[in-house]
């Protein structure tokens, strides 16, 4: 007779399910995850910007490391509230190419859609911190608007679904978004970029992978940092997903004592392909309002992929990025793209279009 009582990596995933998420500065205290004399400050920052650790991070987490690289992006932290002038409520001008709320149309050929503004998890240098958490779902009205957009619109031959993150909505939702963008004979790619995989493994169940089996094509891009959040349960549910055939890629953000080290990119983007996922981008940090103790310079970023170019296999390495501010697009952060003046700091940035701006690197 087989066994059917659950496996014990099952039991550890349903236990972590059943712990809520940690969303006020005065959960992340009774955790010990923030000092009490701190709490006072933090909830400015969560005045401002939305907390939230999902139980699948919080478990990941190792207390006694002051600088765990989990609790780093997640827990808040008081330099939060330092505000450069540099720093942009729209780093990357999304408002700039909205032609309906929700929707994004920067390059001809692809589209974004920001179906909902939920995450299970709200990283602290996120370029959408100013929206995110807020409203949940895009309002039935306008997602009618975006999907007339889209049929109207015969170039547009991808959508990315983002957010918020869409794996957050639940299977039959995203299901019936799936089937209105598949009755529009041009589109042919669905790209969903999503954290859940990595932050709350739980909710990659069969009702979603059956959800993305559909025309047309998915792609799911997994948003990681750091190998430590790849988790026995966040493998799995990677597994789940390439096991059913749907492509993996992974983005990522150079973040400043998080994975800005040769060893910490190396770990990180080996387990990933050991996964089934390839590495796709490493994002130079955006200039998100009190993100800046995030950021490495240019030059620094440049220098770790030098290298790790030669020392891992080439299927191991993503393309480097830069966000040009303002709405003019993502360009790689090499000779063709972006070259430095004489002034330190200073580089000569040319977009997609073949406009060139100058990009002054508030890092340096």
């Amino acid at each position: 007779m087989l066994d059917k009582r659950p496996s014990v990596t099952a039991l550890k995933a349903l236990r972590v399910t059943q712990k809520p998420a940690l969303t006020t500065v005065a959960e992340m205290v009774a955790a010990g995850l923030a000092a009490p004399e701190t709490a006072a400050t933090l909830d400015r920052v969560a005045d401002s910007f939305r907390l939230r650790l999902s139980p699948a991070m919080h478990a990941a987490i190792d207390p006694s490391d002051p600088a765990d690289p989990i609790a780093r992006q997640f827990v808040p932290d008081a330099r939060e509230l330092e505000v450069a002038e540099t720093d942009l409520r729209d780093p990357i001008g999304d408002a700039v190419h909205s032609p309906t709320p929700g929707l994004t149309h920067r390059y001809p050929d692809r589209v974004i859609l920001a179906a909902t503004h939920t995450c299970e998890v709200y990283c602290r240098f996120c370029f959408r911190r100013e929206v995110v958490g807020d409203d949940g779902a895009l309002p039935e009205a306008e997602l009618d608007a975006a999907i007339a957009y889209l049929a109207a619109t015969p170039q547009i031959w991808e959508v990315i679904l983002t957010g918020g993150d869409p794996f957050t909505l639940s299977p039959r939702r995203l299901a019936a978004l799936i089937t209105r963008l598949a009755a529009i004979p041009h589109i042919e790619v669905i790209r969903f970029h999503t954290r859940v995989p990595v932050v709350a493994p739980d909710r990659i169940t069969s009702a979603l992978i059956r959800a993305l089996k559909t025309r047309p094509v998915a792609y799911v891009v997994v948003h990681t940092n750091h190998a430590n959040e790849l988790t026995q349960a966040a493998r799995e549910a990677l597994a789940r997903l390439a096991d059913a055939g749907i492509p993996l890629l992974s983005q990522s953000v150079l973040l400043k004592g998080i994975n800005d080290s040769v060893a910490a990119l190396t770990d990180l983007f080996r387990t990933l392909i050991r996964a089934r996922v390839k590495p796709y981008y490493l994002h130079h940090c955006d200039l998100a309002r009190g993100a800046s103790h995030f950021r490495t310079t240019i030059a620094e970023g440049q220098a770790l992929m030098a290298a790790l170019r030669g020392a891992l296999s080439g299927t191991c390495l993503p393309t480097y990025v830069l966000d040009i501010p303002g709405g003019f697009g993502k360009v790689p952060i090499g000779p063709d793209y972006l070259a430095p003046t004489p002034t330190p700091g200073l580089y000569r940035v040319t977009d997609p279009g073949g406009t060139r701006h100058d990009y002054a690197d508030p890092a340096c």
